[in-house]
């Protein structure tokens, strides 16, 4: 029997944000890298990764917009 395909892999949660967020400062180890490329769901990465940058992005601007507005 054929392991299933890599779009069907189940999503863990935790593991895929704990990998996206290390993607986004850059640190991360080869071997835990080579683990995520084999258990983690590639949709499930993309789509957490385009969340925490809208929401980053959302972050920085109520940020500016605040320090802008007490000055």
């Amino acid at each position: 029997m054929a392991p299933p395909s890599v779009h069907r892999r189940p999503v863990s949660w935790s593991a895929t944000i704990k990998a996206v967020l290390w993607s986004f400062l850059g640190l991360r180890r080869r071997a835990d890298f080579e683990q995520d490329v084999q258990r983690l769901n590639p949709i499930a990465v993309m789509a957490t990764a385009v969340v925490l940058t809208v929401a980053f992005v959302v972050l920085l601007m109520v940020i500016v917009h605040r320090i802008a507005a007490a000055a």
